[in-house]
Order: structure tokens, then sequence, then C-alpha cells
């Protein structure tokens, strides 16, 4: 066996008494100490903590609110600068039990931005796939491979990793939204990978377009362009407009209203934003849907293998997940961990949302469990 040089070892086992553990005994102490020289952890210490019955997430359910989220942001604004070192004024969502670290939970990234009037975000690429999702204002476009791409409330805006991407404000008013990217995933998997690019856009990147070169070749429902098919670059669509994705819920409530099958329960309207090439999840490790809930309507208590971040986008509700419920208004963000059941009552109205109901926008990392075999859900069933 090989010591260690200095002597210490970073695995400390105890011999202690319990069910199915061997009799406590000084040649047991010695074997341990042996493991521990060898680093070797023996399965029978660790078998509850390694393999339990069911996932037990090391994150937990939190909940954000946005006035407080945007005042801070507003703060920064006028004390911080964007540019190099710092690449993005973007605060992230920090889980209260991952240690400080900026995780929304083990395996996605989830952060406010601000951009002042008449700032640039400099150009850079990254390995990790984000999403940019706005809830309030207008006045940005975002850059991709200097494809200038507005962003409005409710728009959904996708970019597969490696693609060079930068933000300009065109507006005499600061403007802020929800980043989603699969850091901690990344970063735990020892995958990403960063560069810098240019420091200034173009005079034609400064442009302030109403619709983007990727719209105008892939906006448009069950078409696409087959001059660009076999591309194979990730989603080439770099925004959902929310004209569409308010169309979709619309529809899918009153086809219910009318006795006919659309929701995926009573009163819960829900689509999800797919890649136009093959309709599989718009982004390879994220998953992002909408859901609109009748006001007075429950969600069923759902669980499933992964984690979720969620933000109100309009009304008013009702949030449990796990032995936790907050109420919940428009900007509000939430953390769900795996295998942590969550129910959602509407409590919207007009005076709160323009639908009447409750509207909220959801990213996940459903992809990266459905590849790996691992994506397993379980609704419980309520009395009606």
């Amino acid at each position: 066996m090989t010591a260690l040089r200095d002597g210490a070892s970073p695995v400390s086992l105890i011999a202690e008494e319990g069910p199915d553990q061997p009799p406590v005994t000084p040649a047991l102490e010695d074997l341990y100490r042996g493991f521990e020289q060898a680093l070797l952890v023996p399965l029978w210490t660790r078998i509850g903590d390694l393999m339990p019955e069911h996932p037990r997430s090391k994150a937990r359910p939190h909940r954000w609110e946005w006035k407080t989220l945007l005042d801070l942001a507003g703060r920064s604004g006028d004390l911080v600068p964007v540019g190099r070192g710092g690449e993005r004024r973007a605060m992230a969502l920090a889980n209260p039990s991952l240690g400080g670290r900026p995780y929304a939970t083990p395996t996605l990234w989830a952060a406010i931005q601000y951009l002042m009037p008449g700032e640039d975000a400099p150009e850079h690429r990254h390995s990790q796939n984000a999403f940019r999702f706005v809830v309030e204002g207008e006045g940005v476009w975002t850059v991709v491979e200097g494809d200038p791409v507005p962003m409005r409330r409710g728009d959904f805006l996708p970019q597969t990793g490696m693609h060079w991407h930068a933000h300009h404000n065109a507006t005499d008013r600061p403007m802020a939204w929800i980043d989603g990217l699969d850091i901690p995933f990344q970063y735990g998997i020892e995958a990403q990978f960063f560069d810098f690019g240019r420091d200034r856009l173009s005079d034609e990147e400064h442009a302030t377009p109403d619709r983007s070169r990727s719209e105008r070749l892939w906006g448009h429902p069950g078409l696409v362009p087959v001059s660009q098919l076999g591309r194979g670059e990730g989603t080439p669509l770099l925004c959902h407009r929310w004209a569409d994705t308010d169309a979709a819920l619309t529809d899918q409530l009153e086809l219910e209203r009318a006795g006919h099958p659309g929701t995926v329960e009573p009163g819960h309207a829900l689509v999800r934003y797919t890649d136009p090439t093959h309709g599989g999840d718009v982004l390879p490790t994220i998953r992002a849907q909408f859901h609109r809930i009748r006001s007075g309507a429950e969600t069923a208590p759902r669980r499933e293998t992964g984690s979720s971040v969620y933000q109100v986008f309009d009304g008013s509700g009702q949030v449990t997940a796990g032995g936790l419920s907050w109420s919940v208004t428009r900007g509000d963000l939430f953390v769900v961990p795996s295998w942590t059941p969550l129910s959602i009552r509407s409590q919207a109205s007009p005076s709160d949302s323009d639908s009447g109901a409750l509207d909220l926008f959801q990213f996940s990392d459903a992809p990266i469990f459905t590849k790996l075999d691992l994506f397993r859900t379980h609704t419980e069933e309520t009395l009606a």
C-alpha cells in the first residue's frame, strides 16, 4: 500500500453499531484506518447516502421577489460598469442550501441582467447553453452571430452554446430580463469553454430591426426554409414571440371550455418551446415551457427528477413546493428541486393579469435526464 505523503487522509471512517453493520472491534477499527490511508470508502457505511430510495436534492425550494431583484439591479446599474472582466451586469440566484454558490439548483443558473440606456454588453461565447426571458420592458437587442434580435415582454430567446453574442440598449431607459444557463451542470462535469470576442459592435449590429434575420427565415409555424436545412448548429430560431405563445395558451383553454381536449389537466394550459429543425427541446440541456392556469384552478401535486426554475409572468397565485408555500405575483421567481412535489393555485384576476389567468415561465434540466433515461414523474391523485 502506498502511504499518503503527509499522513493525512480526506477519508474519515467511524465504526458504529447499527443495522447491517459489522460488530465494532479493534480489528474493525484497524481495518478502517487502513481504508483511510488507502483512500477507500466501504459501501456498507455510505449506501443510504449514495443510493437512497428516491432523489434527495441538496437544493431546497425558495422564492425571490421580483421587486427586490429589480431594485438591487437598478442600484447596481448606477455603481457597476459593464465591460471586460465582469462581462455582464448579471446577478445570479443563490439557492440557500448550496453553500453560497451562484446556483439556483445543482444544474441550473438563473440571473437578472440589467443594461443601462445606451450601453453595450461586449461580445463573447461559451459552451454553456443559454436563454433570455423578458418579463417586462423592451429596448435591448441581443446580437447573435451578427444578427440583432429585439427583446420584448414575453419573448423567449434561446441560444445554443458556442455562438458569439452581445447586447445593446438602444433606448433612454434601462431594461432587465432573466438569463438561464446550464453553468452548474457543465462546471460539475468539467466541460466548460469560454472565449472573449470583440469589444465593440459594428454599426450594422447596432441596428434595431423589428424582426431578426433568424425570425424571417424560421419564424413561420410549420414551415422551414429548405435552403437552411442540415445546419446542425443548434436552434436557428433566436426568438419565440409572446404573441404566438399567448395565442397557443388561449386556444387550449378555449378548447377545454368547449369540451374538447387540449389542456394537460383541468384549467391548465401548457406549451413547450422547441427547435424547429427537429421538434425536440429547444436547447440540448434545458427544457423551456409556459403554463397558463385558469383563475381558481389548482394543479395536482407533481414530482419529477431534475430541477426547475419558474418566473411568474402575469397574475398571482399560491405555490406549494415540498413543505413550503408562498404567494407569488408578477416577476417573482421560485425554485423546485428534484423530486419535490409542486402544486400551484391560480388566484389571478383581470386586475393583475392581461389573460385573467396565472401565467408562468418554466425552465428545467429535463433534457439531460431524458437523454440518460433518468427522467421520472409522478402526479398525485386529488379528490374532485
